[in-house]
This record gives C-alpha cells, sequence and structure tokens, in this order.
C-alpha cells in the first residue's frame, strides 16, 4: 500500500502506525490461509520494518529540540535544584547540561545562559528577538513597569526615554558638568566616615557599605532634584531614603505569584501589597518635588540663564519631534523615571565599593599598590578628581575585576521571548523566561585563567571594557537594552572608591583575618555580602 506523501504532519504519526497495522493484518492473512508466499513475506516484512522507522524518526524530529534540562519535580520543576544561592548553583549545572539551559521555574519556562560565547551568540543575534521584559507581580504596584526604562514595552515610549537618557541626560558633557556636585557629596562621605570613626570603640570598624550608600542617594538627589536626600534635617527626604530601602527589599524577595501566576490574586507571601503601599509613599513624595518644581518655573518671569539644569529640567524641557512620540512626558511617568534612577544607581554603586575594598582588603599588597598609583597621579595632598581616572590603570583594573567577579546582578534583568526563535540549535518557544547568567559569564574558565581569584592584573594592557561589547564581562548588561547609566557609574565608582583609598589607610577588625573575611553573599535586586564590611579606617595625615 504506497503511502500518501501529502499526509499532513501533525496526523503523520497516526497515520504511519494505522499502515503498519494494516500490513501486518495482511501477513496475518496469509499465514492463516498457508497461501505463503516467501517473496511477498520478505517485502512485506521490510515495508513494516521501513514503517517503523519512519514513525520512530517522527518521534524523534518532531518534538522540536530545547535545551537540556535538569531533571524536576512535579508542580515544582527545578525549583529545588536553585538553592539559596541561584546564580552559583544554576551556574553549576553547566558542567554536566552545556552553557544553554532549560528549568522550569513553577509554571515558567526559563532558559538561562551560562556562557561568554552563548552570551556573544545571544546579544549580537537574537537580541531584538529578546527585547521584551519579564514582568513580575511587585513591579506593576502602581503600573510602575509601563513608565520605566529598564521594565517598558519595546516601543516607542521605551525609545523616547531612553533617547532622553542616552542624548540629552547621560553625554560626556551634562556628566562633566555636573562633577562638582559628585566631589561635594563625596567629600561629605568622607566627613562622616572620620567622623563615625572618631566615635567609634578602638578596633571596632564602620558600616562602609552604609555611607556609600548614601553619598551614592545624594548624589542622584542632586542630579535629579537639584538637592541633598540623605542629610538629618529633612523628614520628607528621610521618609523617601525609608520607602525607597522598602521597594528594594520587595522586589528582591523571590515571590510564589511570579512562578504560579494563577496563585497571585491571593499574594500568598503580601509582597504586593507592601510594595503598593511603599511605592504609593514614594510616588507621592516625589510628585511633590515634580509639581514644586513646576511651581517655581512658572513663578519665573524667564528661566534664569545660569542656573544648570538638571536631570528634572530635562524631563520638564522634553518635547516630542516625531509622529508617534509623545509631546511631553507625564508626571506619573517623570516621576518613574525618578524612582528608577534611585534604585538602579545607589544600590548597585554601594554594593560594589563593598566588594571592591573587601577583595583588597584580603589582598593587601594589591591594596598598597592602588594607594602608590594614586599618589603617583593625584598627590599626597590632593583630592581625586574625574579628570584623573583615566591616568589610573590600575585603579581601573580592580572596578573591571570586581564586576567580573561580583555582578550586581547576576542574572540581569529578565527578558522574555517574542515569539518562537531557534538559538544555538534549540527552539525558545514564545514567552519563554531567559536569564543572562552574568556571574557565571564572569567566570567562564574558557575566557579566564583562574577565574576565582581576584586578579586586577589581568586588565591591563587588555581592551576587554564593560561597556557592552566585551561579553566576557557583562555586569550591565548588552544590546539595545543595557543600562543607560554606565558613563556616569564610571565615573562615580572610580572617584567613590578612589577617594576612599587616597583619604584613609583601611585594616579589618582585630579579631577578623584576611584569609578569614566572609565573602559569601545574599540575594535581592542587587547581590550584597551576606556579612557587611566593617573596616577601620585611619584618616591620611
Amino acid at each position: 500500500m504506497p503511502i500518501d506523501l501529502q499526509i499532513h504532519p501533525s496526523r503523520l504519526g497516526l497515520t504511519l502506525l494505522y499502515q503498519e497495522i494494516h500490513v501486518l493484518n495482511i501477513l496475518t492473512t496469509i499465514q492463516n490461509t498457508m497461501e505463503l508466499n516467501w517473496t511477498l513475506v520478505l517485502i512485506s516484512s521490510i515495508t513494516v520494518l521501513f514503517l517503523i522507522h519512519l514513525r520512530q524518526k517522527y518521534a524523534t524530529t518532531g518534538r522540536k529540540r530545547q535545551p537540556p534540562s535538569p531533571p524536576g519535580w512535579p508542580v515544582f520543576g527545578n525549583l529545588f535544584n536553585l538553592g539559596t544561592m541561584p546564580h552559583r548553583t544554576v551556574a553549576g549545572l553547566a558542567k554536566d547540561y552545556g552553557p544553554v539551559i532549560t528549568l522550569k521555574l513553577g509554571s515558567v519556562n526559563t532558559v538561562v545562559i551560562l556562557s561568554a560565547k552563548a552570551a556573544t551568540e545571544f546579544f549580537k543575534n537574537h537580541d531584538l528577538t529578546f527585547m521584551e521584559r519579564t514582568i513580575t507581580e511587585t513591579s506593576k504596584s502602581h503600573s510602575y513597569h509601563k513608565s520605566s526604562l529598564a521594565l517598558a514595552p519595546y516601543g516607542m515610549y521605551w525609545r523616547v526615554l531612553r533617547k532622553i537618557c542616552t542624548v540629552e541626560m547621560l553625554v560626556a558633557k551634562r556628566i562633566n558638568e555636573s562633577s562638582a556636585v559628585r566631589r561635594r557629596c563625596v567629600d561629605d562621605m568622607l566627613i562622616w566616615i572620620e567622623k563615625e570613626a572618631d566615635s567609634a570603640q578602638t578596633g571596632t570598624g564602620i558600616h562602609v557599605a552604609k555611607f556609600v550608600f548614601l553619598a551614592s542617594f545624594n548624589l542622584l538627589g542632586n542630579l535629579m532634584l537639584s538637592r541633598d536626600l540623605a542629610g538629618p534635617d529633612s523628614k520628607l527626604a528621610s521618609e523617601f531614603f525609608t520607602v525607597m530601602m522598602g521597594m528594594m527589599e520587595w522586589g528582591g524577595i523571590p515571590n510564589i505569584s511570579d512562578l504560579y501566576p494563577s496563585l497571585k490574586r491571593f499574594d500568598l507571601q503580601g509582597l504586593r501589597k507592601k510594595m503598593d503601599q511603599d511605592t504609593g509613599k514614594a510616588i507621592k513624595i516625589a510628585t511633590e518635588w515634580v509639581e514644586e518644581r513646576l511651581e517655581n518655573r512658572r513663578k519665573e518671569v524667564e528661566h534664569s540663564g545660569d542656573r544648570r539644569k538638571d536631570f528634572l529640567d530635562v524631563l520638564l524641557d522634553y518635547k516630542g519631534t516625531g509622529k508617534d512620540e509623545p509631546e511631553k512626558m507625564s508626571e506619573k511617568d517623570i516621576t518613574i523615571f525618578i524612582l528608577e534612577i534611585f534604585l538602579a544607581g545607589s544600590e548597585t554603586t554601594s554594593s560594589t565599593v563593598e566588594w571592591a575594598l573587601s577583595e583588597l582588603l584580603r589582598c593587601p599588597e594589591k591594596m598598597v599598590r592602588a594607594k602608590n598609583e594614586l599618589n603617583l597621579v593625584i598627590g599626597p595632598n590632593q583630592k581625586l578628581e574625574e579628570s584623573s581616572i583615566d591616568s589610573l590603570p590600575y585603579l581601573q583594573a580592580i572596578i573591571k575585576e570586581t564586576l567580573r567577579l561580583h555582578a550586581p546582578i547576576p542574572f540581569l534583568v529578565p527578558r522574555k521571548a517574542a515569539h518562537d526563535t531557534e538559538f544555538m540549535g534549540y527552539h525558545i518557544p514564545k514567552d519563554t523566561q531567559l536569564f543572562v547568567n552574568a556571574w557565571a559569564i564572569g567566570r567562564d574558565p574558557e575566557c579566564w585563567e583562574n577565574p576565582n581569584s581576584f586578579e586586577p592584573e589581568r586588565f591591563l594592557g587588555s581592551k576587554i571594557d564593560y561597556r557592552g561589547q566585551h561579553f566576557e564581562l557583562i555586569p550591565f548588561g548588552g544590546g539595545r537594552r543595557m543600562c543607560v547609566g554606565v558613563p556616569l557609574a564610571h565615573r562615580v565608582l572610580h572617584l567613590v572608591l578612589g577617594s576612599l583609598l587616597h583619604e584613609f589607610d583601611w585594616e579589618l577588625e582585630s579579631h577578623v583575618k584576611a584569609e578569614n573575611l566572609d565573602m559569601k553573599d545574599k540575594m535581592g535586586i542587587v547581590v550584597r555580602k551576606l556579612e557587611p564590611l566593617k573596616a577601620i579606617p585611619k584618616k591620611l595625615k
């Protein structure tokens, strides 16, 4: 019986099975009637085997090949494979399953990229397919995700906001104009540290990251709003600081509602409720600042030509030029953008500086080398200015090495497949969540010698950078949705860490040995040290 080659592929397997049964029935009839023709038996047997082969081949190729996955549990999938430090445990799966793996997290299909080679292929050739974001339940609070640059759907609003950042806000000229503000905020931080150290008991260290966080918060407040936000005199600023910390905490806790969307209406952990409360308060405060600025601008007869425009002025002055662009930004979009700047900038800066100083305290010879470079280039009694950063290659190498080992957001911001696609020979279904494990890529043994060791020297004379062109070092992501704040972060990280090293000698508390310094991390929106660094600063004369 000839096979109908026009059979629809979706019915081919069933059709082939019917063919087999029919041929077997013919053979049985021939045998039962003893009218045995051995040639016919041989031909028929070969036909049956051929049909069976076709069906088996279809069964193998008909199911599209997806990235390999470790065994999972019913209902829970691979949740139990993650552990408390998922960026570490998932990185370990590469040994058995390769550089691209599939995880079933509750009811959510997830693909994870674990190597620099896979990341290069992803960002160079598949970036556009994965432009959409995975939106968590807490990020939907007060429709935050719709106005956020990091989370907004890929479209006109996202392009407008990104253009404002890259053309108006974060260009070299505007960043240069605000260098004095950053220097003042860092000077305030150094004064706070010196006072804290003077009042501390002998041999007791200070919480370094706390002071860096406050300085970053103030620095961003001045860039956005031309005002300090971390000072002790403003109750409103203090409340804003508190609710922003709450938003970072609730957003960093794994949420059952994201893993099982059918349960989101129950808010079993209460995270959406807590996020709604803190986000609402933050929006209210930021809205008051925006309205205050609008009122002041209305009172001005003409805009003062000598007043430096801050980021809020840029947002308020925006006027759409394209036919599909909004005429101007709404007050809500502006307030959400303000919140996003604080969320993205303050926590990542303080955590990175804390990791860098911790690594240097474990390697005193590298600390000495960095301080010697600063003394040589800046001078022993001078302040570090941003204009000197390019003349400090070892300080730059320390920042790169810290970001390699301690990517602030180890899985970056999750992406989502806009449609079915093929990636490195695998089929990725539409709406699959995708993580890029920047932590694992920073320790990829195919790219880095001694990948788990802190060796800033590896970057001396190297062209590898974190600006999105070298995919073995992507702490800020890559592609079209790479973090737009890298130019500013580059300045701030070097200015803060360099100033801390140049103004103080640092020691561990007397009961802590360098080789025993706790370097374990903990998950959140940003990965921080599990045990905050406490170190003793000694002011240089």
